[in-house]
């Protein structure tokens, strides 16, 4: 069981690094006026884990955050994720 956790816990530490990288690219394609990284390529990495770490990237790159899509919709995402592997955590200890 605690190999699970283990590799759970890497996994999202990845995917929200991940997350971080892929808002900070944005950021740095947008003041160049580079090809940006899509919307949906950042919420579908929300969905895999990674809410949190956009989350981060948006507060503390302050990049999106005049986007209502992203200032409610990682907030929620990343409640829903957190009562999910809440949910898992305890159904795993009482089995």
């Amino acid at each position: 069981m605690i190999v699970l956790y283990c590799l759970l816990g890497e996994y999202l530490l990845f995917i929200n690094i991940d997350g971080f990288v892929m808002m900070a690219v944005d950021k740095s394609r947008a003041r160049r006026g580079g090809r940006r990284v899509s919307e949906a390529a950042l919420f579908f990495i929300a969905f895999l884990g990674g809410s949190p770490g956009i989350m981060l990237a948006m507060y503390t790159l302050r990049h999106k955050t005049r986007h209502t899509s992203f200032t409610v919709g990682m907030p929620l995402i990343c409640f829903f994720e957190a009562v999910l592997i809440a949910a898992a955590l305890i159904y795993a200890a009482s089995a």
